[in-house]
């Protein structure tokens, strides 16, 4: 795959050709007389390859043992073949070697070739004799155009194709035999070995060869890269040859098959050499193409084309679902962060709560994970990980607990809790919590938990602050300690009466002086998302890292995220080092001095302060796979993004009965989401361990992808069915998202059914309730007619499209929908509708959305709630806090009531090249209503910092009949401004916008461009609204002396509109770069008010003390005392005191002296 740095590679080589020279038959057709091999998946060759070296495992608690897989036929059906090998190009001198090799794979395998270069076969007539054609080499223009029409319908009618090697280099203005060959020729090197990444382990021209197949040939560049049109078999590693100057890159197909305009398609770049064709990997190859295309062996040409598969709907009613699990019955369990065990049924499709647990929310903590137990079936066993608000004598932690469903009543109890495993933790400060939890094939719970470490004053780099009172700074003494249980995977085994034994294998056995026995690996900062590989136990762990946007000298590399093929005990790095055990620096935070990098290879020494375990740590282990934002040259196929999700590895089970199972090509490949990018990779795992990567390929680009509507994959597991079960976390920065939701992804080879979609105008109101439903968006992939079916939960339903319904009783229900296509299939979409509540609108009155502020500020905030049929008590309403960062948010703060004080962090924890924000987000519930069901109303809003960096611009374009030359709008580039900044926007041509939404002027009165141009880059005009609306500022971009030397110009603003909306810079002539922006003015910074006037006497001189609380969660706080002196205490009556300002900090005494008028706890004396 790629030429990088790994400690567990297997290279692993070709298949031999078998001994046949006692029997006389030449090498070159040993494979032809042989009947074809059964084909063996990924999986099946691993477990028979640790049979013979270990113990079999035993199977999982209450799942049967797999039956063998039948073995393929010997010999397939009859059929006559058609080699067809004319050229008016260049003709290759292999094209009669292959017609014979072709025609002894015909003679053994019950098939007759027929050889031609005469295109007149090509004729209704002509074609109808044979089941495939095989272009062999073909060059040039080989057909006229009523052979063409002749072959397109031969084709059409479900005839077969097969090319190989030239076949692409073929009929060029003859569209529609591009696109059944696949791709065109482009150019190649000069033949030489190179490696073959085999990616189909089940399709029969590939089931048979290693995951790594390497030979010598000539290989095709092509002009075009046909993964997402064709089923990609195999691809070339480029890093394993030199490609020339056609090279592909990353993604290089060179063998792949497809269902194409009614018939077969099958084309291998490979053949170019007479040697080939004595290859007896090769001969089977083309024998496994030229079966499947003739349609007598059963192949799958689908496996990874988008049109098989559909999206399911589940439940689109969700507010911050985290983790799902599916019982054998296909019952769906999942959690929300708020405490509620939701479940999905299978035959209504509706979704209740099994139970509701006290929760806290602070941090990121919560009810976070969810595992049903390997015996559900039986012993309804669920485990839960969440975040206790009752802790007790026990101080704050999260905890592994087990539960039991009752499936009749489809609750769960919460007296049935037994607490398996408590992880203490702190709540003082954000972040990293983890949670995910999976069982492995020999029923032991694997646990993953985070460093429980604030990373936000690190500046983006490793958190090891000793100083004292900053433990929580410092990530050494967790992730780094032997004897604690967070940054780590933990494995333990659950017993039946709630306790838990250690398993065989861990890091450190029990009993071994300052560590934990629970601990399997330590060193993670954040492994939010994990798999576990049932064929080997491999825990495929997705570890997120810091957020340095470079590598600095003096502190260590930039930000990094990890996936780790976990297979033994180890210490993997964190927090002194990341992906290819890149070191970090010895940094001292209260020096500010930098030491020397730590010693990954040799073991680093633990002698923090804050360790309370071994201080001698083995050597760091490397990432299997490592990136930053920016992505990493080594695994191009992911590029950046920063948000790595753990996922599931594919089992497939050919004796499951089920009409959604994933097929066998997905066998043996852990599936991975990018979170931020909203994209999900396959990772293709080869060895006996399968801890060897030899592939990454996104999965399902037209499925899983934003632009197919799935945004972020939250979770993702494989159910009993074989289907794909996800969460989608939605488009929003923090939860309650509109768009989150729990779905199945179905293979439904091209059959597919009904997508439902309702909606209702109101889903909450009094009785009586007057709702208009819609079934817009309900739809059939294929176009096919549907019936439609309402059920609106009270006992009426409706067959119209857009139905109108009045409830009149107060209650719960749900309106189901239920779309029907005329085979049978069906979709569902629910609507929830609550009679006798209304839903609270809450609003955040101030700040503005978009409000700008520094890092430091505090921000006075104001919340207003309007409860139709309810009382608000400000108590109740609860505002969240969080440091937002490109598409995710990090939670920091939970504040409570309609007004207060805010407090940003003193810097956002990152390099300032990071695209970091502050969100609010406010909450109400209300009482139930008369109904007694609480609905919850909320807003979030984005706070904006002073200093923008240009090239995190919301959208782009150029103004309407411009005459500009070049691409239209901004682009990105790295900068080479002397003051940093990442990247820049260049390329800005006369016209040219660029604009920023959301985004509040209140509280500033000029915008500094930080710009360059070398020969003077002319006016920007700041618009509001759109890239033609009224201006607000403007602003002359001087000569620089090049496009990289930066000078900062400002531009005051005026007629500064109110409120929320979009601010445009418009380039309306010359040219410049934009590397950041700085908005000048105070913004929404809070501004304490000055003292009022002496309103009354002191009657005596004496101390006072402010006795007021003064011990807040965290930040500073302001209270306010006002003084007032007369005469008689030493002041004149119309004296006034300046306003001193104390901030309160944890540790110091509770109160502090400061001079009148001082906002703070503190004492004083007139």
């Amino acid at each position: 795959m790629r030429n990088v740095q790994r400690t567990r590679r297997v290279l692993r080589t070709a298949v031999a050709a078998a001994a046949v020279a006692a029997l006389g038959i030449p090498a070159a057709l040993a494979s032809a007389v042989e009947p074809p091999a059964a084909p063996q998946t990924a999986s099946s060759i691993g477990l028979a390859d640790r049979s013979a070296s270990s113990p079999a495992k035993p199977d999982k608690p209450g799942k049967p043992p797999k039956p063998p897989k039948p073995d393929k036929p010997a010999h397939a059906e009859p059929f006559d073949a058609l080699v067809f090998s004319r050229t008016t190009g260049f003709r290759h001198g292999s094209i009669p070697v292959g017609i014979e090799a072709i025609t002894q794979l015909g003679a053994a395998n019950d098939f007759t070739v027929t050889a031609t270069e005469d295109p007149s076969v090509f004729s209704d007539e002509g074609l109808a004799d044979y089941e495939v054609v095989v272009f062999l080499s073909t060059t040039g223009d080989v057909l006229d155009a009523g052979q063409q029409a002749a072959f397109e319908r031969y084709i059409q009618g479900g005839g077969g194709y097969a090319g190989i090697h030239a076949a692409s280099d073929t009929e060029y203005d003859w569209p529609w035999y591009g696109d059944l060959v696949g791709a065109y020729f482009l150019s190649h090197p000069a033949n030489q070995d190179a490696t073959i990444d085999v990616e189909d382990p089940a399709h029969p021209s590939t089931a048979h060869l290693p995951d790594r197949w390497d030979r010598h040939d000539e290989w095709y560049n092509f002009r075009s890269n046909p993964r997402g049109d064709v089923h990609v078999l195999a691809s070339l590693d480029e890093d394993s040859y030199d490609p020339g100057s056609g090279a592909m890159g990353a993604d290089h197909p060179t063998a792949w098959c497809q269902v194409y305009d009614g018939g077969r398609s099958w084309y291998t770049g490979g053949g170019h050499t007479d040697e080939s064709y004595a290859e007896p990997a090769f001969q089977e190859h083309l024998l496994g193409g030229i079966q499947t295309a003739a349609g007598v062996v059963d192949s799958d040409c689908n496996a990874t084309q988008d049109a098989s598969y559909e999206t399911v709907p589940l439940d689109e009613n969700t507010a911050n679902p985290m983790m799902l699990d599916v019982a054998p019955d296909g019952t769906v369990f999942y959690v929300e962060r708020d405490g509620r065990v939701q479940l999905i049924s299978p035959e209504t499709n509706l979704t209740t709560t099994a139970m509701t647990l006290d929760v806290t929310l602070a941090n990121e903590d919560g009810l976070t994970g969810i595992v049903l137990d390997p015996g559900f079936a039986t012993n309804h066993w669920v485990y839960l990980y969440w975040s206790p608000a009752d802790v007790g004598e026990d101080g704050p932690h999260n905890r592994v607990s087990r539960f039991t469903y009752d499936p009749a009543a489809g609750t769960i109890d919460p007296a049935s809790e037994a607490a398996v495993l408590k992880v203490p933790t702190q709540r003082e400060r954000c972040c990293h919590a983890g949670g995910d939890m999976q069982f492995d094939s020999q029923g032991n719970l694997v646990l993953v938990t985070g460093d429980n470490t604030d990373p936000f004053e690190s500046s983006g780099y490793d958190p090891i602050d000793e100083r004292p009172g900053r433990e929580n700074f410092d990530a050494q003494r967790t992730a780094a300690n032997s004897n604690d249980l967070r940054g780590k995977v933990l494995r333990i085994h659950p017993e039946r009466d709630g306790s838990y034994t250690i398993p065989e294998g861990n890091m450190f056995a029990p009993g071994t002086e300052l560590t934990r026995p629970e601990i399997f690996a330590m060193g993670f900062r954040n492994p939010f998302r994990i798999g576990v590989d049932q064929a080997t136990d491999n825990i495929l762990v997705a570890d997120y890292g810091p957020d340095a946007g470079a590598a600095d000298p003096a502190r260590g590399p930039a930000g990094t995220v990890e996936w780790n093929v976990v297979s033994e005990p180890g210490f993997y790095g964190w927090p002194y080092c990341t992906g290819a055990n890149n070191a970090y620096v010895d940094y001292d935070f209260a020096t500010g001095e930098s030491g020397a990098s730590f010693d990954c290879a040799g073991g680093v020494v633990n002698d923090s302060p804050s360790n309370t375990g071994l201080t001698q740590l083995p050597p760091a282990q490397e990432a299997e796979v490592w990136y930053g934002y920016g992505g990493n040259p080594d695994f191009p196929e992911i590029g950046g993004g920063g948000a790595p999700m753990g996922g599931p590895v594919y089992d497939f089970d050919s004796e499951l009965e089920s009409d959604v199972q994933w097929p066998a090509y997905w066998d043996g490949k852990a599936l991975f989401g990018e979170w931020n990018q909203g994209k999900v990779y396959s990772f293709q795992l080869a060895g006996d361990q399968r801890d060897d990567l030899v592939d990454i390929n996104r999965v399902l680009p037209g499925v899983l992808d934003p632009t197919a509507g799935f945004d972020r994959p939250m979770d993702m597991d494989f159910g009993p069915d074989g289907a794909l079960y996800v969460i989608d976390w939605g488009s929003g920065f923090g939860g309650n998202n509109d768009t989150s939701g729990v779905y199945r992804v179905d293979y439904s080879q091209g059959n597919p059914s009904p997508i439902a979609q309702a909606s209702a105008d109101v889903t909450d109101g009094a009785a009586p309730l007057a709702v208009q439903f819609s079934s817009e968006g309900t739809r059939h992939p294929a176009g096919e007619p549907l019936t439609l079916h309402w059920d609106f939960g009270d006992g009426t339903t409706s067959t119209e499209a857009d139905p109108a319904h009045t409830y009149t009783e107060n209650g719960s229900y749900t309106a189901q929908l239920t779309a029907t296509d005329a085979a049978g299939g069906t979709g569902v979409a629910n609507v929830t509708i609550v009679v006798g509540n209304t839903a609270p609108t809450v609003s955040i009155t101030f700040p503005d959305d978009g409000g700008i502020f520094a890092w430091g500020d505090q921000v006075q905030y104001e919340i207003t709630v309007d409860d139709p049929d309810g009382t608000v008590d400000c108590a109740d309403v609860t505002l969240y806090t969080s440091l937002g960062h490109d598409a995710h948010s990090h939670p920091i703060e939970e504040l409570t009531g309609c007004t207060g004080v805010l407090q940003t962090a003193a810097d956002g924890g990152h390099d300032a090249e990071a695209n970091l924000f502050w969100t609010l987000e406010a909450t109400f519930p209300d009482d139930g209503g008369a109904v007694g069901i609480p609905l919850t109303g909320s807003d979030l809003q984005v706070l904006q910092p002073k200093r923008l960096q240009a090239e995190f611009f919301t959208d782009t374009g150029r103004l309407a009949g411009s005459t500009s030359g070049g691409d239209p709008g901004v682009q990105r580039e790295g900068t080479g401004d002397s003051a940093g900044g990442g990247q820049n926007i260049g390329f800005i041509e006369p016209d040219d916008w660029w604009a920023y939404e959301p985004l509040s002027l209140h509280g500033i009165d000029a915008v500094t461009l930080r710009a360059a141009s070398p020969s003077g880059g002319g006016p920007i005009s700041v618009r509001w609204g759109a890239p033609d609306g009224p201006e607000v500022g403007s602003v002359t971009v001087p000569a620089t002396g090049d496009w990289q030397v930066y000078t900062d110009v400002t531009a005051e603003l005026h007629d500064v509109p109110e409120g929320t909306g979009k601010l445009y810079f418009v380039q309306t002539a010359g040219q410049s770069n934009v590397n950041w922006l700085d908005f000048v003015g105070d913004g929404v910074a809070y501004q304490p008010p000055s003292p009022r006037p002496p309103t009354r006497h002191l009657r005596r001189r004496k101390p006072w003390h402010d006795r007021s609380p003064c011990s807040p969660a965290s930040g500073p706080i302001y209270r306010s005392r006002r003084w007032h002196a007369s005469p008689r205490s030493g002041a004149t009556t119309d004296s006034s005191w300046p306003a001193g300002a104390t901030t309160w900090t944890r540790g110091a005494g509770t109160t502090t002296s400061t001079s009148p008028g001082a906002s703070t706890c503190w004492s004083g004396t007139v």
